[in-house]
């Protein structure tokens, strides 16, 4: 079952049913984004709508364990440890053309934005525990300072001094 954007934000009190049919009425006439007419109709910030999103992006793809997945290089190069790190995300493999990227639905948003801007390849996330997640980046991306738990504590003020 889909979990639309709709009911992502009426779930989240952001909305109402009644805004909702409004919306996907005008979605019918003008062909725009369900995101976009949010914004421009009911004055929704553009950052409510991204964090909808990843939620319920977060509900359509699969959850994995890294430490069990196979690692490529190839995925791995693509990216720096500091920004691992920051973006708390970490690339696994190529599916055929595609990278599968794991990070936690709470730093779903952060990753989306940074990889969608940043790496020139068309990709995919899957989900993950921050735990796991921690222990992932300790493994494959070890930067000094920085532990398992680091990854649910947020600390990223101390990245760039510690990836110099």
């Amino acid at each position: 079952m889909t979990v639309r954007l709709g009911e992502v934000l009426t779930a989240q009190g952001v909305l109402t049913a009644q805004q909702v049919n409004h919306i996907l009425e005008r979605q019918c006439e003008e062909h725009k984004p369900f995101g976009l007419l949010c914004e421009r109709l009911y004055g929704i910030k553009p950052e409510v709508i991204e964090e909808a999103w990843a939620n319920q992006y977060a509900t359509l793809t699969r959850t994995i364990d890294p430490a069990v997945e196979v690692f490529e290089d190839r995925a791995k190069e693509l990216i720096t440890r500091r920004q691992a790190w920051q973006f708390r995300i970490l690339p696994i493999r190529f599916d055929e053309n595609e990278l599968m990227i794991a990070t936690t639905q709470q730093h779903l948003r952060r990753a989306l934005r940074f990889s969608g801007n940043i790496l020139n390849v068309p990709l995919y996330f899957v989900m993950t525990s921050p735990d796991a997640l921690g222990d992932a980046l300790c493994k494959h991306y070890p930067l000094p300072g920085f532990t398992a738990q680091s990854v649910s504590e947020g600390r990223t003020e101390h990245i760039t001094r510690a990836a110099s």
